[in-house]
């Protein structure tokens, strides 16, 4: 198997062919692992650094592709998962709303409408 895995291939395969490749890629890693406890070459340690790497590659690709399939499955429904929604900073998540922040109760529309801002013209010198 090759040490190194460029992401760009991992994006048009399948779930199962991901989780193959995953089990390949962790055996693969194991052996290495074993051989380096019995004493291997020196050359074993880059190429047990690349699996892991590429493990992570993996495990990554098919993660976001879960992720997008969630997104795509909460897309019309009323309420997001915790961990989809757009993260922020927690003041800006407790803020009013847009909507909550333009409603005026029924005595402040009547307060607007029967004495309004007064207009002054200012004479300028």
């Amino acid at each position: 198997m090759s040490s190194k895995i460029k992401t760009g291939s991992l994006w048009n395969k399948n779930k199962e062919d991901l989780k193959n490749q995953l089990v390949e890629l962790k055996t693969e890693l194991g052996q290495l692992r074993t051989q380096k406890v019995a004493g291997g070459a020196s050359s074993k340690l880059t190429k047990i650094h690349d699996l892991r790497k590429s493990v992570a590659r993996v495990l990554t690709i098919i993660n976001q592709k879960q992720r997008q399939q969630l997104r795509l499955f909460y897309a019309k429904k009323k309420y997001l998962p915790l961990d989809l929604r757009p993260k922020q900073t927690r003041a800006i998540r407790r803020r009013l709303s847009k909507h909550e922040a333009s409603r005026v109760t029924e005595k402040q529309k009547k307060k607007q409408t029967h004495f309004p801002q007064r207009k002054y013209a200012v004479k300028a010198d």
